[in-house]
């Protein structure tokens, strides 16, 4: 993901509420989100190129999702794919504990990331740059491809549009916008990450569209206090238009 926004037990009815995109080159190929095959239960994206995911839940209501730390300075060629990074900490054949213990161990290993992952009623962040894990409380987070609540412009908006949004639940068009809005950062608003101009004001809306590279998909989860997970996730094809949509409305296991 490139862009995730949390709202972690704010809502009187819904304890958690996910929207989050996915920006990535146009020719690396993904599935849409389904239950994987030959695992517990994970509900996710696929990534065909490398094999891993960017976002996934569980039938236990566990979920993780991941952004790359943009810092092209610092980029090696030879290190894994992060999205194997979302079923190894989902995967419930070791504990909570040990998945940590190796999240903490392997993270040097991979390209810098961010992962947000709950479970057991805890939200948790790793961000590999600093080497911290951090357990967060209630509240509304964005996390782009910086650390947890970096201010930068599309951070900062797309939270506060999610803030409104809650209160139309279940309703989901608000959360819809926000992560469709391509509206660029003023120039004097742009971070400085290592990229060049040009494409610090491409990558400073929530919804990219950009030659080669853009938001692929849109994703949406919710679940309710009674236990009801949706998941829903639309694509989008180089032109910025809808390709697909598909949704996974279960109950907690």
């Amino acid at each position: 993901m490139c862009l995730i926004l949390v709202a972690w037990q704010v809502h009187p009815h819904y304890p958690l509420v996910l929207a989050a995109n996915r920006d990535e080159f146009y020719r690396r190929p993904a599935a849409p989100a389904q239950w994987w095959p030959g695992t517990e239960g994970i509900l996710a994206g696929r990534d065909l190129e490398a094999g891993g995911t960017w976002l996934g839940v569980t039938r236990q209501g566990a979920f993780a999702a991941l952004t790359n730390f943009r810092d092209p300075a610092s980029h090696r060629a030879d290190a894994p794919s992060r999205g194997q990074l979302v079923p190894q900490i989902l995967d419930r054949t070791s504990s909570p504990a040990a998945r940590l213990a190796r999240l903490q161990a392997e993270g040097p290993r991979y390209n810098g990331f961010n992962l947000l992952w709950a479970e057991a009623g805890q939200l948790h962040v790793y961000e590999s740059v600093p080497a911290r894990t951090r357990l967060l409380g209630p509240g509304i987070y964005g996390l782009s491809n910086h650390l947890l609540d970096t201010p930068w412009p599309k951070v900062e908006q797309a939270k506060s549009r999610l803030a409104a949004a809650l209160g139309a639940l279940p309703e989901e068009q608000g959360l819809l916008a926000l992560l469709r809005d391509d509206a660029p950062a003023s120039d004097e608003q742009l971070p400085r990450t290592g990229v060049s101009l040009v494409w610090e004001r491409l990558l400073s809306s929530a919804f990219i569209c950009a030659p080669e590279y853009g938001t692929r998909c849109s994703s949406l989860l919710t679940i309710s206090g009674a236990g009801a997970v949706r998941f829903r996730e639309q694509t989008w094809d180089a032109q910025g238009r809808l390709a697909g949509e598909v949704q996974h409305p279960f109950k907690l296991a």
